[in-house]
């Protein structure tokens, strides 16, 4: 009997080729600002996976910025602010206004930047484990992935703050092979991965398969993220630490602060000896033979309670009277010539 649909057995094939999805054309419709988003997140993947310790301050900006970035978009676009759905471009200036004093904050505190780093870390680690997993057993409530995730990212990011440079070129190294990986996912078929991942987060129950090319831009992140961790260990971070420019910095500051002490302590040392400088009072003037002995000064005394008229005694009178102006301080000398006496 004739197929009345005027089709053979070959005439079937057609009708599935629609249904599979990997033998469909891609249509790619690209927009101007999401293209440069994604070339400029490609130029800071590349950056973050080969040159992220050597570059620490600006990772620790860029991660802050990110994530802010990124987080407070989501809540502003999926969410109503006052009643009141934002646009797109709303909802992308109030996030990078706040990411931009996420990023000030990680970049100028040590502690919060490292922490944002190991905590990126964990939660791409259990995102790949999240999608593996998911090809095998699909979890029957949200809150196991969303343990998994807050779990393994807070152990991350306690494990960084204890061994700071290891991880931080591990997580500099995923973090910048996932980024590269999503724009490339997003130039390829359009973010048809992303869209996946995103799919099995949320725990549906059939979401569309993957077709082989997206599980070779899935291959791209964990490629990269080994040349990642190989070029920076080897490379770019040799010889170099992020504690010993830190310390550089501090010592410098020390030296100025004490250099600066040692400047205040002699400014108040030259002002206090200006201030209780005292003049030194003019030494008395005197002459040779002024100390006598008290043996001499006391016959001259014996000498004065007599009653001689003689020259002698004359002479001893005046020479007494020098004696008293000499107790009392006076500068007549004691040479003095007596004034002769003539009968």
């Amino acid at each position: 009997m004739a197929d009345p649909s005027g089709l053979g057995s070959e005439g079937m094939v057609p009708e599935e080729l629609p249904g599979n999805p990997c033998h469909l054309e891609i249509v790619r419709n690209y927009e101007v600002i999401p293209a440069v988003i994604c070339s400029m997140c490609c130029l800071f993947g590349i950056i973050y996976c080969f040159f992220g310790y050597r570059c620490f301050k600006a990772i620790m900006f860029l991660s802050g910025l990110m994530f802010g970035s990124v987080i407070i978009f989501l809540l502003c676009h999926k969410e109503r602010v006052l009643d009141t759905q934002l646009s797109v471009e709303a909802s992308a200036g109030i996030g990078l206004g706040i990411g931009l004093l996420c990023g000030l904050v990680t970049m100028l505190v040590r502690s919060v930047g490292l922490f944002m780093t190991g905590l990126l870390l964990g939660l791409l680690l259990a995102l790949a484990a999240l999608l593996v997993t998911y090809q095998f057993y699909t979890p029957t409530t949200v809150w196991v992935p969303l343990g998994a995730l807050l779990g393994t990212g807070m152990l991350c990011a306690v494990l960084t703050l204890q061994w700071q440079r290891l991880f931080t070129i591990l997580s500099t190294a995923v973090f910048g092979a996932a980024i590269m990986t999503i724009c490339a996912d997003y130039f390829v078929e359009m973010l048809a991965l992303a869209t996946y991942v995103y799919d099995c987060l949320r725990l549906e129950t059939a979401p569309a398969p993957l077709c082989w090319y997206s599980w070779v831009i899935l291959g791209i992140w964990p490629t990269l993220s080994f040349m990642g961790v190989l070029v920076q260990w080897k490379l770019t971070a040799e010889g170099f630490s992020h504690t010993e420019v830190i310390i550089s910095r501090r010592q410098k500051r020390v030296q100025l602060m004490r250099i600066r002490q040692k400047d205040a302590k002699k400014r108040q040392q030259g002002c206090g000896q200006e201030g209780t400088y005292r003049r030194k009072p003019t030494p008395v003037k005197r002459y040779a033979g002024d100390l006598l002995a008290p043996s001499y000064l006391q016959s001259l005394r014996d000498r004065q309670m007599g009653t001689g008229t003689s020259l002698s005694s004359l002479g001893t009178a005046n020479h007494t009277m020098i004696d008293f102006d000499y107790e009392t301080g006076s500068t007549v000398p004691l040479t003095a010539t007596t004034p002769v006496i003539r009968v």
